[in-house]
């Protein structure tokens, strides 16, 4: 069995955890990128390549790539930040970090790439302020989706609590003409024409459902817009989960409408969702105590929720994970998960630690810890590069 890699993001830039071909003895190598803030990672399980989204405020927004296993990196800079105007104003300053006055392709649309997605031989990126790119070229070069940005309903989105991100990228494995966003906070958004024309998808199945009065919570016949993760499960049809700002919800199809999947979770708060590679009923969530109550397991128990009902029913795995005094908090993009005949979980926390499950959630343990706070976690499995690229 070929190696798998977890591809750690972070606050101070990408970490590799290797874990060879049983999933053990797990080694860090890092940081990457420099250092920079690293919101999102994306592989090619057939050629090895690694990306790496993300910047800031001080970097400008870029996407890294490696093609040796995160031996070397090069960096495909996006738009302009602090940096370039303290090197432009100071050549000392300049010679010190290597800077060259080379063109930032979007100038200073957006200050960080949160989200990459490979798919179909394409390479997408979410933005923050949200925005779509694409780049056919493995991120080489890159071009807007404007289609989406020029949505009717764009005057109408409002950021959540990071800003007005786009961090969910979701496509269909056989039509490469269908893809779904997630936007926080405005909502899921879905193309069915390759990017062409986008429709906004917040329809509740039952317009009478709401839980009380919150914000974030179901109204006027529509989800809450501030959608925190999504994914879609696998074989025939479009089915979708998401974890909401206000619950986690199921659609049958394709987002057109969503069914409430809450009840039986101690929270309708949560950030990662999780479904199994082959099963389109089991999902994995990780619910925190709510928005305003600090972000962290309900009891200071932490707690990964299994459903393998499509979510009509839940129960709590908690072997190998802290049960007392847990105050981490794990973020929308820092749940992962192979493809393996038990499949392995992943995820990586605030504090700096990865857990890991290797048989379905029933059992975890702590594989990693003392990193910087953990942005996202997704794997690199060679293993899956005898299946088609897609």
């Amino acid at each position: 069995m070929p190696d798998l890699t977890l591809l750690v993001g972070t606050t101070k830039g990408a970490f590799l955890v290797h874990g060879g071909a049983d999933r053990s003895g797990w080694e860090v190598t890092g940081p990457h990128c420099g250092g920079a803030p690293v919101n999102h990672l994306a592989a090619d399980p057939g050629t090895g390549t690694i990306w790496a989204g993300g910047g800031g405020a001080f970097e400008g927004a870029a996407v890294w790539r490696s093609a040796d296993g995160g031996v070397s990196w090069d960096a495909a800079r996006l738009t302009r930040g602090q940096r370039d105007a303290w090197a432009e104003a100071d050549p000392a300053f300049a010679a010190m970090i290597g800077w060259t006055p080379e063109p930032r392709p979007f100038g200073e649309a957006f200050e960080q790439v949160w989200s990459l997605h490979r798919a179909h031989r394409v390479l997408w990126a979410g933005t923050k302020p949200a925005g779509l790119l694409r780049s056919d070229d493995d991120g080489r070069t890159w071009e807007r989706v404007d289609a989406l940005t020029d949505h009717p309903s764009a005057d109408s989105w409002s950021p959540g609590g990071a800003g007005l991100v786009l961090h969910t990228i979701v496509s269909d494995p056989n039509d490469p003409r269908k893809l779904w966003v997630g936007i926080s906070a405005a909502g899921v958004f879905a193309t069915e024409d390759g990017g062409a024309t986008w429709e906004r998808r917040n329809r509740l199945s039952n317009a009478d459902c709401g839980h009380h009065d919150h914000p974030a919570a179901p109204r006027d016949g529509e989800t809450g817009h501030c959608v925190h993760n999504m994914m879609r499960a696998p074989g025939a049809g479009d089915v979708l989960y998401q974890q909401n700002h206000h619950g986690v919800w199921r659609s049958g199809d394709g987002g057109r409408s969503w069914d409430d999947r809450t009840p039986g979770l101690p929270s309708t708060f949560g950030f990662p969702i999780r479904v199994h590679p082959r099963d389109p009923d089991t999902v994995w969530t990780l619910p925190l105590n709510g928005d305003m109550a600090g972000r962290f397991p309900p009891g200071a128990a932490a707690a990964v929720w299994r459903s393998h009902d499509g979510g009509r029913t839940w129960q709590a795995m908690r072997a190998g994970l802290p049960q007392r005094g847990c105050f981490f908090t794990v973020l929308r993009q820092a749940m992962a998960g192979d493809a393996r005949p038990e499949a392995g979980l992943y995820f990586g926390t605030n504090s700096g630690s990865v857990f890991a499950s290797l048989d379905e959630g029933e059992t975890w343990e702590e594989i990693v810890r003392h990193l910087p706070t953990v942005l996202a976690v997704e794997v690199l499995d060679r293993a899956d590069a005898t299946v088609p690229a897609q």
